[in-house]
């Protein structure tokens, strides 16, 4: 009895100890900083495409390689330089938005860099409807 005892114990102290060792590691340094990380539209017209861009610094010491940019969904486009930016350089992502549906938007643009580090950039804004029929002559431009 006391065998399965001093087993139990030793079984379990030995887990813990084990449990006690494992070290989290810490975030890598941060080496990417945008002048801005959202833009809102504010109200634009549907069917009116808009884009902005989103200015970016490396500012690291080692060279920063921008590997995937990805919008959460086909109505967001990002375009980025394929080119690796130096410490201290910088860069931009040109986002669009195709506004063909009316209402309010938020869309999430993550950016994918130096191995699998991550950024979140954001675009916001309202569609307004456009009218469906010319707007209505005024009469009062003909009698001049």
């Amino acid at each position: 009895m006391k065998k399965a005892v001093f087993c139990f114990l030793l079984l379990f102290s030995g887990t813990a100890l084990f449990a006690q060792d494992v070290k989290t590691q810490p975030p890598p340094p941060e080496i990417i900083k945008f002048s801005e990380t959202s833009h809102d539209f504010g109200k634009i017209p549907q069917g009116k495409p808009v884009t902005h861009n989103f200015t970016l610094e490396n500012i690291g010491t080692d060279t920063l390689k921008i590997e995937n940019v990805q919008a959460s969904c086909g109505c967001t486009t990002p375009e980025w330089s394929q080119e690796p930016i130096p410490a201290k350089g910088k860069s931009t992502i040109k986002v669009g938005y195709n506004a063909a549906s009316e209402g309010t938007f938020e869309k999430t643009i993550t950016i994918y860099y130096n191995g699998g580090q991550t950024k979140q950039i954001f675009i916001k804004g309202t569609v307004w409807k456009t009218p469906d029929q010319p707007v209505p002559q005024n009469p009062g431009l003909n009698q001049f």
